[in-house]
């Protein structure tokens, strides 16, 4: 057996030995897609918090609604700025409202169309602002998920390189002369695959979950939209 055989160990294989061996090509691989990885889950966690506090308030608030509340008290109880999405569609769309009352007691039908226009406006404004901001960071996601693979295959095809300058310069197929190498290339495939991973995943969920919270502040929309023109069907 020979030294550089002999100077193996399974502790010559472990992530640390791997990554200090590691010429500073795969080092900056590994440390790009390391911190990848870690802001893509810094975005996972934030998404997790912030879709489950969104649900929840919206359950809340459309309790209070189906409760038999009357609207007014409901918009009046979510404060003058309220920051969820709901409370804000109500009260723009109650806002409408009384201004058309304030500028005609007996509107007429074209007066109430424009006044069904205006509030469709303003609460379609809120739903693209709010889709926009629950939006927010799954660009981040899907570059994650699509460019890591590239980036460690990357930093596998230099590793293997790196191998076969050893081989030529050791003038030795010796698998100790190539094993560290090989092993430096597979590691960045292995990280940059479980960069991207998580994100994939990540980033298809919270697309559904974005989607479908757009989808029921666009239900809430048709609803209150539809409370007000039976408002208006009353006084007419």
């Amino acid at each position: 057996m020979d030294a550089a055989q002999a100077a193996l160990t399974p502790d010559s294989f472990s992530i640390i030995a791997v990554f200090l061996r590691a010429d500073w090509v795969v080092k900056g691989v590994l440390v790009g897609l390391a911190l990848a990885s870690l802001w893509s889950w810094t975005i996972i966690i934030e998404k997790l918090f912030r879709f489950s506090a969104l649900n929840r308030l919206a359950d809340g608030f459309e309790d209070q609604i189906n409760g038999g509340q009357p609207l007014e008290e409901v918009a009046k109880s979510a404060g003058e700025h309220p920051r969820q999405a709901l409370p804000r569609m109500l009260q723009a769309a109650l806002r409408e409202w009384r201004g058309s009352r304030a500028r005609a007691q007996q509107p007429s039908e074209t007066q109430n169309a424009l006044l069904l226009q205006r509030i469709d406006r303003a609460l379609d404004a809120i739903i693209a602002r709010e889709a926009t901001r629950v939006e927010e960071g799954l660009g981040t996601l899907a570059i994650v998920a699509t460019a890591s693979p590239f980036v460690g295959l990357f930093g596998t095809v230099w590793g293997i390189m790196h191998a076969f300058q050893a081989i030529a310069l050791e003038k030795n197929t010796n698998l100790s002369v190539v094993a560290p190498a090989i092993s430096e290339a597979l590691f960045a495939t292995a990280v940059g695959l479980a960069a991207a991973v998580p994100a994939y995943i990540a980033y298809n969920k919270f697309s559904t979950d974005a989607g479908k919270f757009a989808a029921r502040l666009e239900g809430f929309a048709d609803d209150l939209s539809a409370s007000i023109a039976h408002r208006l069907a009353e006084r007419g």
